[in-house]
């Protein structure tokens, strides 16, 4: 049996993971489980930016795998980004093993808004279908209701449901991405 880890990028809130995991069994039909062990942010950390490089921390999150492994999603509570933008919510190996999300941008309380965990724990789930989808090769959707549907704001996150539309399913299913919905 192949696990869908969940992998702890440094602090974070474990009851946030423990209501990812069956959310991420019912997208993917997989078996969810929190990995033991966290990963440290901190090589990623770029004082420039005030942000973690979110490549790197990809790169690190490898040496989680193991041979039960389907896929690594890892959380982080820190701000992420990439060179080329301002920010992202997330990043994953398009077609490879390892996906990364941060609640960091996905909280109300960033945006001056009181905390509200169950929309906090909606664009969680939405984000991590988003970036698990790119691990079996899905690439933006142009339907606007799909977790695929590309997201440059939180606003566009509400918009989406959590799971991915019949033709995203559709072309999931025909790749040999090892999917197993």
């Amino acid at each position: 049996m192949k696990w869908l880890h969940l992998l702890p990028i440094g602090s974070v809130n474990h009851a946030l993971l423990r209501d990812l995991g069956p959310a991420l069994e019912e997208a993917f039909g997989v078996t969810c489980s929190t990995l033991p062990a966290r990963l440290d942010p901190e090589p990623a950390f770029h004082g420039e930016r005030q942000q973690y490089h979110s490549s790197e921390i990809l790169r690190h999150m490898r040496s989680f795998l193991t041979p039960d492994s389907w896929r690594v999603l890892g959380v982080a509570e820190v701000d992420l980004y990439i060179p080329i933008l301002t920010f992202v919510f997330g990043e994953a190996q398009v077609g490879g093993p390892c996906a990364l999300i941060s609640t960091y941008r996905l909280r109300q309380e960033f945006y001056g808004l009181p905390f509200d965990l169950e929309i906090l724990q909606q664009r969680i789930i939405k984000e991590a279908v988003h970036e698990l989808g790119h691990t079996v090769n899905l690439t933006h959707c142009d339907d606007y209701r799909c977790a695929m549907a590309s997201s440059h704001a939180v606003e566009w996150i509400d918009l989406k449901e959590s799971k991915l539309c019949t033709s995203c399913r559709r072309v999931a299913r025909s790749k040999p991405s090892s999917l197993i919905l």
